[in-house]
């Protein structure tokens, strides 16, 4: 079991939020601690995610900074206790940290964006196809690694396949359909399964030809998460060194401008599922 001091990002998202609204409010964490009757640290381990704290006391944390926004203050209250134990736990000593945190990030988010370059979205990659990304990395991952990582993998899609599941919406570059990783036949199987996915009522999926010129964000590949109120939004970006997690406002306004502007490049979801069709005719 992971220590109390290694919070998940779920944890430390909700510390890093009651940080902002003491911020607001103009307290340190001394008068915080002061107005809540607990010493200084206890304030500082909450807000570091170290310190488990119940729905009750963020009511009362957010009250006492003035925060008038029941929505925020609902979804902070959803996001209290210890750590919540879920599939991905059970990886905690065989992949990344930042692999586990990205699974449950996904699992509560109320809706998914994806922008992807050259590399198909995870969630909509099929067994073959990631196995064969997998075995190109840089280093080279020992052959149980790779299958922890597709296993892993494989659990995250789920998502898009429980009840009452969250939109997803990927817009994909041509160059990503283009890419024929693990041959020729894993490459067609890809897209078609690419093609049956984007037929689901939640899931949308836009591409991008190379007869567009320019788009932006042009050559990163990013997720965007969406949590039950903005402020609780989470970009993820792919980077040689693992996943990077953005949370900062206006950082995440200018990711949801750039997915807006990306979509706004692509062809429509009819047109492209056509154009993977045709792709895959001629793979």
């Amino acid at each position: 079991m992971a220590s109390a001091t290694s919070p998940t990002l779920r944890q430390r998202r909700l510390g890093v939020e009651l940080r902002k609204l003491r911020e607001r409010a103009g307290l340190s964490t001394s008068a915080a601690a002061s107005l809540l009757g607990v010493n200084q640290s206890r304030i500082s381990n909450i807000e570091a995610g170290r310190y488990a704290v119940s729905a009750d006391r963020v009511r009362a944390m957010t009250r006492m900074y003035s925060c008038s926004d029941e929505r925020l203050i609902d979804a902070l209250a959803t996001m209290t206790g210890g750590r919540t134990r879920g599939w991905w736990d059970e990886y905690r000593d065989l992949l990344p940290t930042g692999l586990l945190d990205l699974a449950e990030l996904e699992h509560h988010a109320v809706g998914l964006r994806a922008a992807a370059v050259i590399h198909i979205p995870g969630l909509l990659q099929t067994l073959d196809h990631a196995r064969a990304v997998f075995q190109e990395g840089v280093p080279s991952l020992r052959p149980y690694e790779v299958e922890h990582r597709l296993s892993h993998r494989m659990k995250r899609q789920a998502i898009l396949h429980r009840d009452d599941p969250a939109p997803y919406s990927a817009t994909i570059h041509e160059a990503a359909l283009r890419m024929q990783f693990g041959g020729a036949a894993t490459a067609r199987a890809q897209l078609r399964h690419l093609v049956e996915m984007s037929e689901q009522d939640n899931v949308t999926v836009r591409v991008i030809p190379f007869g567009v010129a320019t788009f932006p964000g042009s050559g990163e590949s990013a997720d965007y998460v969406f949590g039950p109120v903005p402020q609780l939004d989470t970009v993820q970006l792919d980077t040689a060194h693992g996943c990077q997690f953005i949370e900062a406002e206006a950082k995440l306004a200018n990711y949801r401008e750039l997915m807006d502007r990306v979509e706004g490049s692509a062809l429509k979801p009819a047109e492209s599922r056509d154009f993977i069709h045709n792709i895959a005719r001629t793979t």
